[in-house]
């Protein structure tokens, strides 16, 4: 993906990252299951971190694969 303007988490409006939400975590993880750097998606460093939070949460309740 390229750098957007705005971090795809501020222009919607979240307060919070849901683990749950797998879909959308999906969005920001490599074909290999690695979180994709902030500088490709164009996420800002509080949502990065949250989004980090959120995969690793969705990984240990077995709602995201740790590898490919």
């Amino acid at each position: 993906m390229m750098k957007s303007e705005q971090c795809f988490f501020c222009s919607q409006g979240a307060k919070q990252i849901d683990y749950k939400e797998t879909e959308t975590l999906r969005r920001f993880v490599s074909h290999q299951a690695k979180i994709i750097d902030p500088l490709h998606t164009g996420t800002c460093s509080k949502h990065q971190r949250l989004l980090a939070q959120a995969v690793k949460r969705a990984r240990y309740m077995g709602l995201l694969p740790y590898t490919k």
